[in-house]
């Protein structure tokens, strides 16, 4: 992973889990937590692909299971995040650019309910059964619900900082995002050829009206 990807990846797992542990789990809603941190990984996910994914969810799985007050065996949540970032970087558009709200929506949805399963079931393997006091179904949909009423304010801005991020002019300019970049520039038609052209109008325009001028003087002259 470049530098870039991990110094943003970390700020934003970290800030993520500092809100949700000490907001959002404070707010004593019923079934789940809504779970920033699955959205941050989501996020990155949609936009770094699957093996940045796996490993973004994977990092942050662990935090998240070091940190107090984590009542669970450490790796639990690693393993988890791990499977949903490698599962999520499948769904990268082949071009980086998501053209709607669909796809998004029904990826966070997928998972919130793949992650709540998948915590489940590892929780089962250990002897866990929290899970099954609390009502695992009630769970999958309030985990859902909050998921996908809190993923319109962060997935989108996380996807633009880290695409932003990969576009920073320190980035290796002769890799393949840099030639993305640039062929971008050329067929999109941001004005730089039509800029050229219509400088050079300008330049022309200019020349023909100081010429006009001087004749004019000269015959004044005469």
């Amino acid at each position: 992973m470049k530098f870039n990807r991990i110094l943003l990846s970390a700020t934003l797992i970290v800030v993520a889990l500092v809100v949700q542990v000490s907001v959002l789990a404070r707010l004593q809603l019923p079934g789940a937590v809504p779970d920033l941190v699955l959205l941050t990984v989501v996020a990155l996910a949609l936009v770094y692909g699957p093996v940045s994914g796996s490993l973004i969810g994977f990092t942050a799985g662990l935090v998240a299971d070091l940190a107090p007050p984590a009542d669970h065996a450490a790796g639990r949540y690693a393993l988890v995040l791990c499977v949903i970032g490698y599962l999520v970087g499948l769904a990268k558009p082949e071009n980086g650019r998501l053209t709607s709200a669909t796809g998004p929506m029904a990826v966070v949805v997928a998972a919130a309910v793949g992650s709540t399963l998948l915590y489940a079931g590892v929780g089962a393997l250990v002897g866990d059964t929290a899970a099954r006091h609390v009502g695992l179904g009630f769970l999958l949909i309030t985990a859902a619900v909050y998921d996908l009423l809190l993923a319109p304010f962060t997935v989108p801005l996380i996807m633009a900082l880290a695409r932003r991020a990969e576009n920073d002019p320190l980035a290796d300019a002769t890799g393949a995002n840099g030639a993305d970049v640039a062929s971008g520039w050329l067929s999109s038609g941001t004005g730089l050829r039509i800029g050229n052209q219509r400088g050079g109008l300008r330049v022309k325009a200019a020349r023909g009206r100081a010429s006009r001028a001087g004749r004019i003087k000269g015959v004044k002259r005469l």
